[in-house]
């Protein structure tokens, strides 16, 4: 399993602490507007749209905010802000690569700020390309293995068009197409399946495995950078095991 999708599954279980709520809210307003504004504000022929406010009601985001983020996306409203988006590449402790996604309204600032996050904490930030090529857009659908069959999960996965079921320690994680993620998604569902994490993201097509004190520093860079108010999603091709991963998460 991508670093990515471990991460995503440990924050998952750790559950999104109330005084970090308001920034994951903040991200997904940032999220939806831009969405819209580039789209449209209707969900069913912007898929960017549809996927951003499916993330928003799934953090329990009331209805209002996801509205208002539309209407200010679409001009209906006043007040929407500028936001550009950008991605910054660099490399975190053991060579790690790392994709930082960005909603900033001033980059000067910004790059400032992920420059110094990748150098306080064993890591540099590189040149547009220098890894952006090692990662590919991918929808990722992580289950518990004690709460699924594989042999069911496959079949199910590959009749709904899904690309590939990925077995770790303690997990199987389904990659598909972003084109037909939306479409495999409502078929786990529907057949009654219990998934961790369902999202889009980029998936590395390569890893580098970390012993624990460089899988100290490295999720401690991504704890940091996703705390930056101007970062909207980071992705990195760390393998850390689930038993060391599980540990270090309990630091944090």
């Amino acid at each position: 399993m991508s670093g990515h999708s471990k991460w995503s599954t440990i924050k998952h279980k750790k559950g999104a602490a109330d005084a970090k709520r308001g920034k994951i809210f903040t991200k997904l307003i940032k999220e939806i507007t831009i969405a819209a504004r580039m789209g449209g504000g209707d969900p069913e022929g912007n898929a960017r749209l549809r996927q951003a406010i499916l993330a928003a009601k799934a953090e329990n985001m009331p209805k209002d905010n996801i509205e208002r983020a539309i209407k200010k996306g679409t001009g209906e409203l006043a007040g929407g802000v500028a936001y550009e988006e950008t991605t910054y590449e660099g490399y975190g402790p053991g060579g790690v690569a790392v994709l930082v996604e960005v909603m900033t309204d001033n980059k000067n600032r910004t790059v400032a700020e992920i420059r110094h996050i990748f150098s306080k904490h064993g890591g540099n930030l590189g040149e547009n390309g220098c890894v952006a090529w090692m990662f590919e857009k991918k929808g990722n659908i992580v289950f518990d293995k004690s709460e699924v069959n594989e042999d069911d999960l496959l079949e199910l996965i590959l009749e709904a068009g899904g690309e590939d079921v990925k077995e770790e320690e303690s997990q199987f994680e389904v990659i598909t197409e972003p084109d037909s993620f939306e479409t495999v998604k409502a078929a786990v569902e529907e057949a009654g399946l219990s998934y961790i994490v369902a999202e889009i993201s980029m998936v590395p097509q390569t890893s580098v495995k970390l012993d624990e004190a460089k899988a100290a520093k490295m999720l401690r860079l991504m704890e940091k950078m996703e705390d930056n108010d101007d970062v909207q999603h980071v992705y990195a091709n760390f393998d850390i095991p689930d038993d060391v991963m599980e540990k270090l998460s309990q630091q944090l």
